[in-house]
């Protein structure tokens, strides 16, 4: 028998059964993430980073999951900031980072050989370090080799699952360094709002009130396009499309307003556009007994924040228009907080849940990332 996609998503032992490794229960971790790391944090002596000069500049090494925690600390830091954030994503370092400047190093397995690659070189360079990591692990052994200090990560969890303990002690150390003020009141307001949104979105929560199932709803069969309307709605955006991938095993597009007004907004217009009865494509097809081909459709999805340039908010209001003038759907996400950690918290946990439900929604357990073991196990062959 089949069964309608709302009843699907509402029916808490089909989610549980289809949900073995548990990334629902551990999106909902995410309160209790920021407050065990910003204790861990804390008691590893962040604090002491800024006992030196500040540094040139802050250099986040680290892939993936982890990587994003560079991301969120630019973000949460925001144009502001009064040295650059650069997240680095390979091997080794760029040329430019030295002993001025502080080096992070993420990985939440500590094994991650990108990351130990530059970690390597950042403790051949005398740079000032920052490890966040597995306990016991080789990221903590190599950045031992060059005093740096080490914030431990509860493991059990998917690394895409671990984002606010892989992030929040970066937020603490921006604290520190007078880079952001992110003291224990943000930290506390962050963890709030992960809360609030855990209770909004949980498997118990019917889809009419669960903002993260009506999402999945009308993600569901569409290619998801996601566009922020700041810089920190654009981390979120691409956060999101990182999860689709991950979670939904689906493709995304991301990009962030204004730029997305000058490129991917043409795609309005394309294939993925419109109706999906297109019955034009197979010249031999019978078009009597097969119908009309059914194409995958775009979907916009806007992460809509509350600190927007006046005519980025207004591209924003346009693109929509457009968007449903030619029949894309659009799917709003705002967000809500006072400080940019609250704020780009709220975005990022609602896209979480929503791609975690898609998943689940389309049959799929978004906990496995096989093609990316498997890519690992032959680069090691």
């Amino acid at each position: 028998m089949t069964v309608a996609p709302d009843e699907l998503v509402d029916d808490v032992a089909r989610l549980e059964q289809g949900d073995p490794g548990g990334m629902l229960p551990a999106v909902a971790s995410g309160a209790a993430q920021v407050r065990e790391s910003a204790v861990f944090a804390r008691e590893a002596g962040v604090a002491a980073l800024a006992d030196d000069d500040r540094p040139r500049a802050v250099v986040v090494c680290g892939m993936g999951g982890s990587g994003i925690a560079g991301d969120v600390l630019a973000a949460v830091v925001g144009p502001g900031s009064p040295v650059p954030i650069v997240t680095h994503r390979g091997y080794g370092l760029p040329g430019w980072v030295g002993a001025a400047d502080l080096v992070v190093a993420v990985s939440c397995s500590g094994s991650t050989e990108e990351t130990l690659s530059a970690l390597e070189e950042a403790v051949r360079r005398g740079c000032r370090l920052l490890v966040v990591g597995a306990a016991d692990s080789p990221v903590q052994e190599l950045g031992a080799r060059g005093r740096a200090r080490f914030v431990p990560v509860t493991q059990g969890r998917q690394p895409r699952a671990t984002v606010w303990a892989l992030s929040t002690p970066l937020v603490v150390a921006a604290d520190a360094l007078g880079l952001v003020a992110a003291g224990e009141d943000v930290i506390e307001a962050t963890a709030d709002q992960l809360e609030q949104v855990a209770l909004r979105c949980r498997v118990d929560a019917d889809h009419f009130a669960n903002p993260a199932k009506q999402l999945a709803l009308e993600l569901t069969g569409t290619l998801p396009n996601v566009w922020g309307t700041s810089a920190l709605a654009g981390v979120a955006s691409y956060r999101f499309a990182c999860q689709l991938n991950e979670n939904a095993k689906t493709p995304a597009v991301w990009g962030a307003l204004p730029e997305a007004n000058h490129n991917q907004v043409v795609a309005f217009d394309g294939p993925f556009a419109g109706s999906t009865g297109l019955s034009e494509d197979d010249f031999f097809r019978d078009r009597v007994e097969d119908g009309p081909v059914e194409r995958t459709r775009l979907r916009l999805v806007l992460l809509r924040d509350t600190e927007e340039h006046p005519q980025v908010a207004r591209r924003a209001s346009v693109s929509q228009e457009l968007a449903e003038e030619r029949g894309i759907g659009v799917s709003v996400v705002d967000a809500v907080g006072g400080s940019s950690f609250e704020r780009l918290a709220s975005l990022v946990a609602l896209g979480d849940w929503a791609t975690a439900y898609l998943a689940l929604l389309e049959q799929r357990d978004p906990t496995p990332v096989d093609a990316i073991s498997a890519l690992k196990d032959r680069i090691r062959a």
